[in-house]
């Protein structure tokens, strides 16, 4: 999971885990639009916008297997 503070409020946790997969996909602008809709709801946005560690795209996805060559 991520390091991501903990909230009762439903809703900033959605914005919150939202922000956070802009941040990943570099879209600054939504971003920014996040972080206004948390400073209305008194939310400190976080500082840190450096993307979580994603998972290497080579590898196949745990419990798959990469497909066999087909022989006839």
């Amino acid at each position: 999971m991520t390091d991501a503070p903990q909230t009762e409020d439903s809703m900033v946790a959605a914005l919150l885990r939202e922000r956070e997969g802009y941040v990943t996909r570099g879209m600054d602008d939504r971003v920014a639009q996040v972080d206004e809709q948390l400073k209305l709801r008194g939310v400190e946005p976080p500082k840190d916008d450096k993307p979580a560690k994603s998972a290497d795209r080579s590898t196949p996805p745990k419990g798959r297997r990469a497909r066999g060559t087909e022989t006839t």
